[in-house]
């Protein structure tokens, strides 16, 4: 009873009476329906209205499916390969009267639009004519094609077709004008989208997908547009088919704006005996069928395209007009259609496996943290990998784009070395400051930019190095060593230990820094930004506390709230007598208070401009470039505010005057090694080792794992990475600055990866993705430049109010739990298990089990917590270390592969800044 049409000579076609066929993902009975069942009526219907001269034969038979789950959306096959580029999606438009209606779309399923009650109907399986597949075929044999054209708009398409049609003489010259007339005429998508549907209700109870659903959900989708309808002016039909070269958005010709890649039209006299309806929807069923949109993706002739429509044909099954008692008697059509379409495409041809045009198999990506067995072995394979680009580093910084990212990540650099350099004026009695980094962000900025093999990454002072820098202060003040001495040679140390490093290829080891471990070091980061915030004020609060009445102010000095100087005088037993000074602050009326405002209004400030970016507020390019601001934003304001109440005293940036140091009367530019006011202990020096391996862990930690997400695959970066070429110029820049006594920096993740999507270019249509990133080494350069010369606005800087920092810091504490399993799993501990998420670890993992492996993440953490408040905080790096053991201790005997996988897998997906309600901080490992 059924037969398979072949049109390209033996079709070989084999099938084993033992293949099992595979599971149907259609059902064959309609809600309520049993026996005989007629799906053909109701559209026959609907053409005898339209065309009552054209009879239909009462005994056709098609079968139209409904899918039962969205798994069964796509009209994929068993062995149709997909394109690797697109996905298909087509609209059927037919000429009536004056206007192009819309009157089919497909995205592997079709909707048909029924004009009569101005409604879509719901998505099944095409079901063609056999009459409409043979005259398709037909006038495709003599009609234009036209491959790889260079258009843009419909008009340009338009003459090209009508000009190709005239010079095969298909059409005469004196149809040209109607004929170009015809094609452009208006189209019903310029009046908006019809969505109505006409009795959906009953099928929604299993009917789940739809076209535009998945048109608009899909990840990359081309489409492809059908003209068919009648042009009396005609002799007889013409038809032309287009590929264009590179996939253009056309405004008003489809429903939704997205890349048409292939026109094809049919018109015709409406007695030329052919049904341009049903020709038009065979031809955008075969647009939206995979194997031929490959086909014709990949054809480079007229007949590989008449070709693709024969294997369409031969792998169709035709109804003969029998009347179908039972829709059992339908089930051994579906299991013949299965055998046919796992012979559908040959394995062995590579063409199409490919699914792409003429290029070779893609040559394997180097590792470039593979090891070479010999010393500097990855250092020299970094730098063969990386500078033979080196030319096109700057001949890439060619772009406007460049300049606009340059500008954005100045505020972006500027923000935290402000922030973080007072704070560390703060902890470290001034001894370094906001000067110190900003000059060494200068400076080791652009050695590191010219230099480096991911020239892209931006290196700065970031919150472990912060917390190193406080650590290791109080213990040089508790041991009575010059702080500022200690680390030149905690700096020559850091050289010593990272040539080592790099001599045995040891960057492979930052493979073994799971989630577990920087989860467990982000959280501790950004509880202590959290408690040092808080500590801060609370200190503020004591000095300057909430009381009936203060000391009387000088109002006639010029600076009323100047510090009191005490002088104490101290006897010893012998009789003398000591003159101590000592600096008393008095206590301020309203101090506490405005403090306490401006730095949750900072924090508020910052937060809202942050959601604000990731809102539904103005266009998105606008609303991120707001959003993006939104730290500097807020420190201005919050200076506005303070300079505008001038009765209150709050405590200022500290920031010297031009180039000099934070503490003039404590150090200068160069400090001794040998010590500055005091001789430095010789056993002192080689015990520097130990500070030295702690302060390198930090920055071993944060550069490589920066490295590692700057350079996924998904950003398309092509002119590679350096793991150990870079960890060597930042920790040697650091070791040999600290003779100049400034900060150490190291690759900061959130400033890093702002650059990178600063610099991305995308694709244009409704869903762009990553076409390159504009690798080049003058954006970073000019960046540093930038925040050494900003050192000259200290009038501005000295205005800015250091709680209004604070809040800052509070900020980032606050944003950088965003994005965090572990935070995210600390929580689920008090939510109940229905509220729970869909992720793998929360359920694919027994909610007990996960509970435990949050209970010892937390343990950890409180752990480095305890750490970190007694005196060996200097030891924190060390045992933030031994986690990576203890994480590899529980994998197989405390938690299985799988539960591992599920809770700790590194699945942190590349974010840019295109896609709403995410934010670079959810990809930062570290504050």
């Amino acid at each position: 009873m059924e037969a398979v049409l072949n049109f390209e000579g033996d079709n070989d076609l084999s099938y084993e009476d033992n293949d099992a066929p595979l599971a149907s993902p259609f059902t064959l009975s309609p809600v309520g329906q049993t026996g005989s069942y007629d799906m053909e009526r109701g559209r026959q219907k609907e053409e005898e209205e339209e065309d009552e001269q054209e009879e239909q034969p009462a005994e056709s038979y098609s079968l139209s499916i409904i899918p039962r789950s969205v798994d069964a959306a796509w009209n994929t096959n068993t062995n149709a390969t997909t394109r690797g580029d697109a996905q298909a999606y087509v609209e059927l438009n037919e000429l009536l009267g004056n206007k192009w209606q819309e009157t089919g779309r497909w995205a592997g399923y079709e909707e048909s639009y029924n004009p009569i009650t101005a409604a879509w109907g719901p998505s099944h399986v095409s079901y063609l004519t056999f009459k409409s597949l043979i005259q398709l075929r037909k006038v495709m044999s003599t009609g234009a094609v036209l491959l790889d054209v260079d258009e843009s708009g419909l008009s340009g398409i338009a003459e090209r077709i009508v000009n190709e049609l005239l010079d095969r003489k298909e059409i005469r010259p004196s149809d040209r004008e109607a004929l170009l007339k015809a094609l452009l005429q208006k189209r019903s998508q310029t009046e908006g989208p019809s969505t109505g549907t006409s009795g959906i209700d009953m099928i929604e109870m299993v009917h789940t997908f739809s076209v535009t659903k998945q048109r608009d959900t899909a990840d990359t989708v081309e489409a492809s547009i059908v003209l068919s309808g009648v042009v009396d002016s005609l002799q007889k039909p013409v038809v032309a088919f287009m590929r264009l070269r590179d996939a253009v958005v056309m405004d008003g010709i489809l429903e939704a704006n997205m890349p048409v890649r292939f026109i094809f039209a049919l018109v015709g006299p409406s007695q030329s005996g052919i049904n341009f309806h049903e020709s038009g929807r065979a031809m955008a069923t075969l647009l939206a069928d995979w194997v031929f949109s490959l086909e014709a993706y990949l054809a480079q002739n007229e007949k590989e395209l008449t070709n693709a429509i024969a294997d369409f044909m031969d792998c169709s099954i035709v109804i003969p007009p029998t009347e179908i008692q039972s829709l059992a008697m339908l089930q051994p059509i579906v299991n013949f259609q299965k055998r046919i379409l796992r012979e559908r495409l040959r394995p062995a041809d590579a063409r199409i496996a490919l699914g792409q045009k003429a290029k070779g198999p893609e040559k394997p990506r180097e590792d470039p943290l593979a090891r070479t067995g010999y010393p500097f072995g990855g250092l020299v394979k970094d730098i063969k990998r990386r500078y033979k680009h080196y030319v096109s580093d700057y001949t890439d910084a060619l772009n406007p784009q460049v300049l606009s990212a340059v500008i954005f990540i100045y505020f972006a650099a500027l923000s935290p070395a402000i922030t973080f350099g007072g704070l560390l004026a703060d902890k470290t009695e001034h001894m370094m400051g906001v000067s110190e980094l900003m000059i060494s962000t200068c400076l080791q900025g652009i050695v590191f930019s010219l230099f480096a093999a991911q020239p892209v990454l931006i290196i700065g002072f970031t919150g472990p190095l912060m917390v190193f820098e406080e650590a290791f202060f109080e213990f040089c003040k508790s041991q009575g060593v010059e702080y500022i001495v200690g680390r030149i040679w905690v700096g020559m140390w850091l050289i010593i230990i990272v040539l080592i490093v790099v001599a045995v290829e040891a960057s492979f080891l930052v493979r073994f820094i799971s989630r577990f471990t920087q989860e467990i070091f982000s959280i501790l980061i950004s509880l202590i930004f959290i408690y040092e915030t808080f500590a801060k004020l609370m200190k503020i609060f004591k000095t300057h506390p909430l009381v009936l009445n203060y000391e009387h102010l000088n109002a006639t000095v010029d600076d009323p709230f100047h510090p009191v100087y005490e002088v104490h005088n101290v006897t010893d037993e012998h009789g003398n007598i000591t003159h101590l000074h000592r600096m008393r602050e008095r206590p301020y009326p309203n101090t506490a208070l405005l403090s306490m405002c401006l730095m949750f209004g900072c924090f508020f400030i910052a937060y809202f401009f942050r959601q604000f970016k990731n809102g539904i507020f103005l266009p998105g390019p606008i609303r991120r470039m707001i959003g993006d601001f939104g730290v500097p934003i807020a420190i201005f304001f919050m200076i506005a505010v303070d300079i505008s109440i001038e009765d209150a005293y709050t405590q200022k940036l500290v920031v010297p005057q031009g180039l000099t140091v934070s503490n003039p009367s404590a150090r200068g530019w160069f400090i001794n090694p040998l010590g500055e006011k005091k001789h430095f202990p010789i056993w002192l020096m080689f015990a520097c080792f130990v500070p030295a391996l702690l302060v390198f862990i930090l920055i071993f930690l944060e550069s490589q794992i920066t490295t590692l997400i700057v350079s996924k695959p998904e950003r398309k970066m092509l002119k590679g990475s350096g793991f150990h070429l870079d960890l060597l110029l930042i920790v040697t820049l650091g070791g040999a600055s600290s003779i100049f006594g400034v900060p150490w920096l190291s690759a900061a993740t959130v400033r890093s990866v702002t650059h990178v999507n600063a610099l991305t270019v995308m694709t244009k249509g409704p869903k762009p993705e990553v076409e390159k990133v504009l690798e080049q080494r003058i954006s970073g350069m000019l960046v540093a430049a930038l925040v050494g010369i900003s050192i000259l606005m200290e009038p501005i800087l000295k205005q800015i109010p250091m709680t209004a920092l604070f809040g800052i810091f509070l900020y980032m504490g606050i944003t950088s739990l965003s994005g965090v399993q572990l935070w995210d799993r600390m929580l689920l501990l008090i939510v109940p298990k229905k509220y729970h998420p869909s992720d793998p670890y929360a359920t694919r993992v027994q909610t007990s089990r996960m509970h435990l492996f949050t209970v010892i993440q937390v343990v950890c953490l409180g752990i480095l917590w305890a750490v970190k408040m007694s005196k060996a905080s200097l030891a924190l790096p060390f045992i933030l270390i031994l986690t990576i053991p203890l994480r590899m201790l529980l994998t197989g005997r405390l938690f299985t592969v799988l539960e591992m996988k599920c809770l700790d897998a590194d699945d942190a997906k590349v974010v840019l800044d295109e896609e709403p309600g995410m934010d670079v901080y959810d990809e930062s490992p570290f504050p």
